[in-house]
């Protein structure tokens, strides 16, 4: 009896078990970038990546702009450029962990520290200013971490519409949940708590932060769903865009005048 029980339930086994590896081979071989989640970052090199500087061009860094230094990604900010993905992607969750270090560089060199993470990069290395694809971008830069800035060609191929306030802050709409619905196909709209008294100046904080003080680390959270982005920094919620075109690409790091550390970007499906 014992035995006429456990053929049976061998062949079961054995047949489970040559579904799970031919859905396995499926996962690997049917949009990996999309399905699987993935380190962006190894921790040992750029593998994944390439470089692109202003008036030098792609992998071209002879002053080391970009390194990885102690399992982490240094972006020096002395040239202003990026590290691209090889890839595209979408529906995604990208979480990150960056911390700012002390350099900066002309012509910031007393400004607010600055970089920023651009997503469903498209286009021509460059084709924006000579630096970056066009796409759409979350901001980091001290007291502005999580702004969006759509860095687009004008036109409705990029675009996002957000939730906002009545009132703008200077000639910037300002995310509010609940609030007005604005598009836009150029300029920012900036993060939930952003203090009206912002200025670029180097090591500004406003009153209600969410960012950690310099030297500490921080995780930002960018999810792309479909045409949506949504951005939370330490936990915090602090802008949401849908409607957004385009809704998939590559994805860059800026270097932009500030010395910035990246330990962690890592890439979930959705």
């Amino acid at each position: 009896m014992k035995i006429k029980i456990i053929i049976p339930v061998l062949i079961i086994c054995a047949i489970t078990v040559l579904s799970v590896k031919n859905t396995e081979c499926f996962t690997q071989t049917a949009h990996t970038k999309t399905l699987k989640k993935k380190k962006l970052f190894n921790g040992r090199n750029l593998d994944g990546w390439y470089t692109f500087v202003q008036n030098r061009g792609r992998n071209i860094d002879p002053k080391k702009v970009f390194t990885v230094q102690d399992k982490m990604i240094r972006i020096s900010g002395e040239e202003w450029g990026c590290i691209t993905t090889n890839d595209e992607y979408e529906n995604y969750r990208l979480v990150t962990e960056f911390k700012w270090g002390k350099e900066t560089h002309k012509p910031r060199l007393n400004n607010a520290r600055d970089s920023g993470i651009l997503l469903h990069s498209q286009g021509e290395d460059g084709s924006k200013g000579g630096v970056w694809m066009t796409s759409i971008e979350c901001q980091i830069i001290e007291g502005g971490t999580g702004d969006f800035i759509v860095v687009g060609d004008g036109t409705d191929k990029f675009k996002i519409t957000c939730s906002v306030a009545s009132k703008k802050q200077g000639n910037s709409y300002i995310f509010k949940s609940e609030g007005q619905e604005v598009t836009v196909n150029r300029d920012r709209i900036n993060w939930l708590q952003r203090d009206p008294n912002w200025q670029d100046v180097i090591g500004f904080r406003g009153g209600n932060d969410a960012e950690k003080p310099l030297g500490e680390w921080n995780t930002l959270e960018c999810i792309a769903k479909g045409d949506e982005i949504t951005i939370y920094l330490n936990g915090v919620l602090v802008n949401k865009a849908i409607n957004v075109s385009p809704s998939k690409g590559r994805i860059q790091i800026q270097s932009e005048g500030a010395e910035i550390f990246f330990r962690r970007v890592d890439l979930m499906p959705i």
